[in-house]
């Protein structure tokens, strides 16, 4: 069949970062065809206005210009014409994120959110897809991609298709001087690209990845939805983030999280990266095809909302460290010290009393996505508490079935009802569905843990796997939780810092705090405290000789204004998580353990 849409990527220069796309349209609508570039990206739920980079757009048709009107911010009419349109446009690429779009001398990047224009009317239309090299010094760069047909499997520029718009744009290209490392999971091939300057084993990375989708594929029992898939990984200074595709993942990291060669142990930058990984593999079923009913008809012109983010992420974040472990990657201690700063990162945010998950997932776009200095006092995040809830339902259907369901068979239920033929989740559909699958009345947990604010009971829930659950004060001004590193500060200042050009900074007050009550603001900068100037060690070492009840003057800038703050040192809160494995755990304690770990009897 002819293709109804024919879409060409080119860049007469790099340099000036410019992708430039003809859009041919063989039928236009007859009354004007209207076309329009996304608002926000499938998996970020942030309005992100793609068409301010359109830096220009002209139609045209059998060589004679046509009349373009703008309706809005993203939206353009064609004049009507008698034959095929073409729309010429340059889109200005210079975002460096795993959303955007990048192009310079040293390689490209591009989500087709931010390139391809949609053609009303015309979603359904099967799609031919052709990308050029560059021009100017880029002989050597290869192409990487989801896009299915043309040059895919051998790393080519050429011709691609996709079905309709939505599976166009869910095809992320990277192209450019790139490492290819290949391994094989479910009997399908997957791939690696790694871009960028960095050394790494990058064979064992491939090694590991394998066993950890092999646990995925394992977890829905029902073979893979894809005949290939592709990691995108790009490889920076510091950089963190990754974005899930139909058959791909586009991925940040950083080159300290990459193996090491001779190295055998995983370190807590590598297992970042692996747990990144693992992250936005578990997406191939749940988000890209089992999905909110509300997110599944989206034209991604506006926002879409829903209460359920947290089951999407929250519990794909849960998973995601749990394949780690069961897949052999890293030990039991290691995910137990993963799930301990988990638990961490949400007993320090205040905001867990007032809001709860099903907030946090509907006010992802004007919350989440758009934090600001006093974000841990009113949000909670879905990803980490949702994946704490999603560890709490999964021991509690465990101890309250005895082992015979757990979170694992209601995800293939999910699954087996919505995921596989990807008909969209009804609200509150994934809680009936647990219910049903355990045989159990889960109403009231659901309601506390979902729709509530109460503390979630995780200690008693650990208890029954033989994992003690201890709560202490932070031992550093920035502890993450875990075990600890020296010995406890006794009293603390209630406020988040950061260092910038040689700055303490304020970047947060937490409420309640010695830091609030003295009247610190997000902004300030701190410059002395008790006379003595001030850096974050010695703040720390200043604090270690301090004790709850002693008032200090804390000297700050505000904007150009000097101010001496009054503060009065508090104790700590015991806010620091530190999982163990529990040596005098019985017999059924170790070996429900084993089984929610995926290991042999322990």
């Amino acid at each position: 069949m002819k293709p109804g849409l024919f879409y060409r990527v080119g860049s007469a220069c790099p340099a000036a970062h410019l992708f430039v796309i003809d859009l041919e349209i063989s039928t236009p609508d007859p009354d004007g065809q209207i076309v329009s570039l996304p608002a926000w990206v499938p998996g970020s739920y942030l309005i992100r206005d793609f068409a301010r980079n359109i830096v220009s757009l002209a139609a045209s048709s059998a060589g004679s210009p046509v009349q373009t009107t703008k309706l809005d911010k993203s939206t353009w009419q064609c004049a009507p014409v008698g034959g095929p349109l073409l729309i010429r446009y340059q889109v200005y690429a210079k975002d460096r994120s795993v959303r955007g779009a990048h192009l310079d001398q040293t390689h490209g990047f591009f989500d087709g959110s931010n390139v391809f224009l949609r053609a009303h009317g015309q979603e359904d239309c099967p799609v031919q897809v052709s990308i050029s090299r560059p021009e100017g010094n880029t002989g050597s760069w290869r192409l990487a991609t989801g896009f299915p047909g043309g040059e895919a499997e051998s790393w080519g520029f050429g011709e691609f298709h996709a079905d309709n718009f939505s599976e166009l744009i869910d095809y992320p290209v990277e192209m450019g001087d790139f490492e290819v490392v290949e391994f094989a999971a479910g009997g399908v091939p997957h791939a690696i690209i790694i871009s960028g300057k960095y050394q790494a084993d990058s064979v064992r990375l491939a090694t590991d990845l394998a066993l950890i989708c092999e646990q995925h594929i394992q977890l829905f029992s029902s073979g893979l939805p894809i005949d290939r898939y592709v990691f995108l990984l790009t490889v920076l200074g510091d950089g963190y983030g990754g974005l899930e595709h139909r058959n791909s993942a586009s991925l940040f990291c950083r080159r300290d999280e990459l193996p090491v060669k001779g190295e055998t142990g995983v370190s807590k930058t590598y297992r970042r990266l692996l747990g990144l990984c693992s992250h936005e593999y578990f997406h191939l079923w749940n988000v890209k095809r089992l999905r909110p009913a509300s997110l599944a008809g989206s034209d991604l012109s506006a926002e879409v909302y829903t209460e359920m983010l947290w089951v999407f992420e929250g519990v794909t974040s849960y998973y995601d460290d749990l394949a780690l472990v069961r897949s052999g990657v890293i030990s039991q201690e290691s995910y137990l010290d993963l799930l301990s700063r988990t638990i961490t990162r949400v007993l320090q945010g205040p905001g867990r009393f007032h809001q709860s998950l099903a907030e946090s997932s509907f006010d992802a776009w004007s919350k989440f996505y758009r934090q600001n200095e006093n974000s841990p006092n009113a949000i909670v995040s879905y990803y980490a508490k949702g994946s704490l809830v999603a560890l709490a339902l999964d021991l509690l259907i465990r101890t309250r079935t005895d082992g015979e369901r757990s979170l694992d068979d209601v995800m293939r239920a999910v699954w087996r009802g919505y995921g596989h033929d990807e008909v969209g989740m009804p609200e509150r559909s994934f809680e009936e569905m647990a219910g049903e699958v355990s045989g159990l009345d889960l109403a009231d947990f659901f309601d506390q843990a979902i729709r509530g604010t109460d503390e979630l009971p995780l200690a008693q829930y650990l208890e029954s796997v033989g994992v003690t659950c201890a709560l202490r004060t932070a031992t550093s001004i920035s502890d993450p939780g875990g075990a600890p590193k020296g010995r406890s500060i006794p009293v603390w200042l209630g406020i988040r810092i950061a260092e910038k050009a040689g700055r303490l900074m304020v970047t947060h007050v937490l409420e309640n705090g010695p830091g609030q009550n003295a009247g610190v603001s997000a902004g300030d900068e701190l410059l002395a405290m008790n006379d003595i100037r001030l850096s974050a060690k010695s703040m720390e070492k200043f604090l270690r000789r301090m004790e709850a009840g002693d008032k200090v003057k804390l000297n700050v800038f505000r904007e150009d204004i000097l101010l001496g703050l009054p503060l009065v040192l508090e104790t700590g809160p015991e806010d620091c998580c530190q999982l163990a494995l529990d040596k005098t755990a019985d017999e059924a304690a170790r070996a429900a353990r084993a089984a929610w770990l995926g290991l042999g009897t322990q």
